[in-house]
């Protein structure tokens, strides 16, 4: 614990992080890959929250544009993220680690009902928390999900896992010569239109001055390296 950076973080998770390769729904060995690197930060002492998305299976946003009514579709997608988070929580007890799905949509048989101080408990015991269900409400991203709940639980930093290795100023797959920022500010953010969170996440950061690390997933031990303060990524700070 002494070597680590923080006492407790939640990590960010898309559902696309989860699909690997498949194109759709989960793949169990990468699942399996970002539950031991979860498992192995936890057993440095540390306290970790999980917000999953459900892009890898229903986008809101994608659902409303292709008809179907905007608050049916966003209730939809956060239906998607529970599924993500059962699969991330079987897949993080196989590793040992105790986990709580806990979703903002009442579904006592299969998951705990959000409650701040029962979910803050939980993580004070050492057990992984999977946020699931968004904010339980139509219109917020599960990026808005990610900075409410983090504030609520007091989280120190969030930790946006991505695909590529930080935050640039143009989309890196299209512009091959594109820059990455080490640091830039929550303004630098909005002004420019960077995608890193949508803008209520990042103006919820800013307000509350909640440090987010953008880093990439994708290669193995980056986690770790993020806990342990080692340069990996963006940080996005005031």
């Amino acid at each position: 614990m002494s070597q680590s950076k923080f006492r407790r973080i939640l990590l960010k998770l898309s559902g696309e992080a989860l699909m690997g390769k498949q194109g759709f729904g989960v793949d169990p060995e990468v699942a399996s890959r970002i539950a031991r690197e979860v498992s192995e930060v936890r057993e440095m002492g540390l306290e970790v929250a999980v917000v999953v998305g459900g892009g890898n299976f229903i986008r809101g946003v994608a659902a409303s544009a292709m008809g179907i009514d905007r608050v049916v579709a966003d209730n939809m997608g956060m239906l998607a993220t529970v599924i993500n988070a059962l699969a991330l929580q079987d897949a993080l007890e196989k590793k040992g680690s105790h986990t709580r799905v806990v979703t903002a949509i009442e579904m006592r048989e299969i998951a705990e009902p959000f409650i701040r101080r029962r979910a803050i408990r939980h993580l004070e015991k050492g057990r992984v928390v999977v946020f699931a269900g968004g904010t339980g409400n139509p219109y917020f991203s599960t990026d808005t999900a990610a900075a409410l709940r983090a504030m609520e639980i007091r989280a120190e930093v969030i930790l946006k896992a991505t695909k590529v290795d930080g935050v640039y100023d143009a989309d890196p797959k299209k512009v091959p010569d594109a820059k990455m920022f080490d640091e830039i500010t929550y303004l630098d953010v909005l002004s420019r239109g960077l995608a890193v969170m949508d803008t209520t996440a990042i103006s919820m950061c800013m307000d509350n001055r909640l440090p987010i690390i953008v880093f990439n997933l994708n290669q193995p031990g980056n986690l770790k390296r993020v806990i342990l303060g080692e340069k990996i990524g963006s940080r996005v700070a005031p």
